[in-house]
């Protein structure tokens, strides 16, 4: 492992994560600014949240140790790629800015981004069966020599930095701003299982890695390595283990996320049951009732 001297003052500049967080914190910037010409307030802790853990674990992971390290040492990449797509997602969308946009655009801007948020492509992204998929085919690629080619191309890496994120948070933010991303109570029961069946899915890539006696990429040159730097195999050993605990352990967080929006959901269900009155109730039931057992069409 490295010496902590190294581990803090190793930094470098990644231009393509500055231009993405430049972006970024200008459009959250112009949402603010929205919200107060329109007479609005918004939470200073949601906006500290978005720039300092959100944008600044992004930076942080792009300039600091791991983006340095990241194309010499395997387990800085893995550490680096699986934070992308699990953590950076969570710390930005505490910040709320689907729902910053909606409240700082007129009805025209908010009409559009309710048509974004519920597009075909958007629900393609956050569907609770693609989601797992997701993580599980990305850290696969640690089991083939296309792991090398990820880690050491400077074209390739601007594109995982970009895209990874951007994915992640894509499949974060259904569970984050309920208001555009409405589940029925019977539909997150299925996703609960599908997060489930994540923990197992995604424990499987890191597992394999660690347990794994050939280097997988079949480089064993590091260059000209450090003298604290470890050996090809288990430079490999200790990615598997970074990948298995950073997916487990991120994967806790959106259990917790899915048990409050169910909650809210039944408790929302619950209320527009009982502010039915009687006869609207027994109308109700009796038109499920004759759709039941209406005899079949010919």
């Amino acid at each position: 492992m490295p010496p902590l001297p190294v581990l803090f003052s190793s930094w470098t500049v990644d231009p393509v994560a500055l231009i993405l967080v430049v972006l970024a914190a200008v459009g959250y910037g112009l949402g603010l600014r929205g919200v107060h010409r329109a007479g609005g307030r918004w939470p200073l802790w949601r906006t500290l949240a978005f720039v300092v853990l959100g944008l600044g674990s992004f930076v942080v992971l792009s300039c600091g140790f791991v983006g340095v390290y990241g194309p010499t040492l395997r387990w800085a990449f893995a550490v680096k790629l699986s934070l992308y797509l699990f953590l950076v997602p969570i710390l930005v969308s505490i910040g709320r800015p689907l729902t910053l946009a909606r409240a700082a655009l007129g009805p025209t801007g908010r009409g559009r981004l309710e048509r974004w948020a519920t597009s075909r492509p958007m629900r393609l992204v956050s569907n609770p069966i693609l989601a797992p998929l997701i993580g599980f085919v990305l850290f696969m690629s640690f089991v083939t020599p296309w792991s090398y080619t990820m880690r050491t191309s400077p074209a390739i890496g601007a594109v995982l930095t970009v895209l990874v994120p951007v994915v992640g948070l894509l499949m974060i933010l259904p569970n984050t701003e309920e208001a555009f991303f409405a589940r029925v109570g019977g539909l997150l029961m299925l996703e609960f299982v599908f997060v489930f069946a994540e923990l197992l899915l995604d424990a499987i890539p890191g597992v394999v890695v660690r347990l794994s006696g050939q280097v997988l990429d079949q480089h064993l040159s590091t260059g000209a390595p450090l003298p604290w730097f470890p050996n090809p195999l288990r430079d490999q050993q200790i990615a598997g283990d970074s990948l298995w605990f950073i997916a487990e352990i991120i994967d806790l967080p959106l259990i917790i996320l899915m048990f409050v929006r169910f909650s809210r959901t039944d408790a929302t269900e619950a209320r527009s049951w009982d502010e039915l009155s009687d006869d609207e109730f027994a109308e109700l039931s009796q038109a499920h009732l004759d759709q039941r057992f209406a005899p079949p069409e010919r």
